[in-house]
């Protein structure tokens, strides 16, 4: 999840986690009826980098009229001009549900981020993000809904939204303004898309099929580790007025008939959100304390050892274990830390890494992955990094991916016909799969891609093989024949994602996110509402 603030009312939110009987009916597979992927030779042309976000132009014949600068309300109604609105279409919109919208400046640059509604059945109040509406109305007269963000630091931020036309089912078109203190800031037109199944997908296709499905009750569910036939569910705290979050363990010998064994949480540290074991010693990144070691000799009741490194604790947000190494990523303050874990029980501190940059101050490691001796780490803002950690006291950066408005989130990487191929996706509306070609880290090249729908964002993706995992939040679990990687194509998914479970948000970082193949023959994966949820491997 992303954790840098986002204009447009956009809560301040910490990017949860970590990476991430078979069926043979193929029956209403994604790319049924083509070819299956080849073996790839090797060779390949590089493709163009569009970013995240691609202007698909004005999304509908309304504007809102005063000027950028202009001082004034954005909650007045008889400022949106509509005449060109089609109100007959609108009146048959859902006036309930929870939409996504991709909202476009009408100076068509980058916007800073959509605005998630959340339209309660029965009139109730609803929410932008977090925000209940102080303007909600939305009846056989049009739609107009607005609401306001106070920043920590007291900025008041308004966005307006009218509605303007239903150019297809479970999508409302319209315009949109923000004022920040009461100064127009930006304006354009957005398309809100309802997140129910799109493209007439099913609930599942290509196979994967759901084995069980077991509640968490601490939290926000984000990440899981599976080891010792038991699966370690983390869970974050959203906000201070929501519950705390910590850990939740399940015996789950019985895939069919998970049990639950022991809920562990601590007074004054809510946000858990990354967990990895070796040995008997499960590490769990949280913010309040660091890294914390549980003693899973007893896998159903772990037992609390210490927390590191000593002194100030930094917020650590994933981590993962790569032989005898412990690479955890900081948030506050940006760093990447290193441990030697020869001794699982006793962590040495090795290094406290920094990568930096004059143009992005705040960047920081959100995830990373290792690789036949390299250290790939997702360095949001500054990009995808390419690291060689042999000498932990001297990393060396040996070449980073980077384009506009970047945020990498999460990656993977394995070989193919000789070439060292990362798979890596940014977190935020519109971010996608990309594949990029990282034999050469001082010259590393896109050479291909996969989008789904710009109003829902990648969160962590698991690389077994030739097949690649991806937990794409709304969009549930994808799963794509890579054999090829310059062109991934999916063969499976399973959308977990209903509007109607219970705790669902309207934000973009919500649904499938943590997620292991660990080749027990299952795939688990964490969804924000469900909980754990157990599949079949393919």
């Amino acid at each position: 999840m992303r954790c840098l603030p986002r204009c447009l009312g956009m809560l301040l939110l910490s990017c949860p986690v970590l990476l991430t009987a078979c069926s043979d009916d193929s029956k209403g597979s994604p790319d049924a009826g083509t070819p299956p992927a080849v073996a790839w030779d090797g060779t390949s042309t590089p493709i163009e980098e569009k970013g995240d976000w691609i202007d698909r132009g004005v999304f509908a014949p309304c504007e809102f009229t005063p000027p950028l600068g202009t001082e004034i309300d954005c909650d007045t109604p008889a400022l949106f001009n509509l005449s060109q609105c089609n109100p007959s279409a609108l009146r048959t919109a859902s006036r309930h549900g929870i939409y996504q919208t991709e909202l476009r400046p009408d100076t068509g640059e980058y916007p800073w981020g959509g605005a998630g509604l959340q339209l309660p059945e029965g009139g109730g109040t609803g929410t932008s993000n977090f925000d209940r509406f102080t303007r909600q109305q939305f009846d056989d007269q049009g739609m107009l809904l607005t609401s306001v963000f106070t920043t920590p630091r007291g900025v008041a931020i308004k966005t307006a939204l009218a509605g303007c036309d239903v150019p297809e089912p479970h999508h409302i078109t319209g315009c949109y303004a923000v004022c920040t203190n009461g100064v127009l800031t930006e304006k354009g037109t957005f398309d809100a898309d309802r997140l129910v199944l799109s493209r007439g997908e099913a609930e599942s296709s290509g196979g994967l099929n759901l084995v069980s499905e077991s509640a968490v009750d601490l939290g926000f569910p984000v990440d899981v580790y599976v080891t010792k036939n038991h699966a370690y569910v983390v869970s974050i705290q959203l906000k201070p007025d929501m519950p705390a979050g910590g850990l939740t363990v399940f015996d789950v010998s019985d895939r069919d008939h998970p049990v639950l064994k022991k809920v562990i949480s601590l007074p004054g540290d809510g946000y858990w959100n990354a967990a990895w074991a070796k040995d008997d010693v499960l590490y769990v990144a949280t913010k309040a304390s660091g890294v914390i070691l549980y003693d899973i000799s007893n896998p159903g009741d772990p037992t609390y050892i210490r927390s590191v490194p000593s002194g100030a604790p930094p917020n650590v947000h994933t981590l993962h274990v790569d032989g005898n190494r412990l690479y955890a990523m900081a948030l506050r303050p940006a760093q990447t830390i290193i441990f030697d874990i020869t001794s699982p029980r006793d962590p040495v501190l090795l290094n406290r890494v920094v990568f930096s940059s004059e143009e992005f101050v705040t960047s920081y490691p959100h995830d990373s992955f290792s690789y036949e001796g390299r250290l790939y780490i997702n360095h949001t803002d500054i990009g995808f990094l390419v690291t060689d950690p042999s000498d932990p006291m001297q990393v060396k950066e040996l070449g980073k991916y980077h384009y506009n408005r970047q945020y990498s989130h999460a990656s993977a990487v394995g070989t193919f016909a000789g070439r060292t191929i990362a798979f890596e996706g940014s977190e935020q509306e519109g971010a996608h799969l990309r594949v990029l070609d990282v034999t050469d880290p001082a010259n590393i090249q896109l050479i291909g891609e996969h989008r789904l729908r710009p109003t829902t964002s990648i969160h962590n993706m698991i690389l077994k093989g030739t097949k690649l995992y991806v937990a794409w939040y709304q969009d549930g679990v994808r799963v794509f024949d890579v054999a090829n990687p310059t062109l991934p194509k999916e063969i499976a998914y399973f959308n977990a994602y209903r509007e109607t479970d219970p705790n669902r948000l309207a934000i973009v970082y919500e649904g499938v996110m943590g997620m292991r193949v660990p080749g027990d023959g299952y795939v688990y994966a964490v969804d924000t509402s469900r909980g754990l949820l157990i599949f079949n491997e393919l």
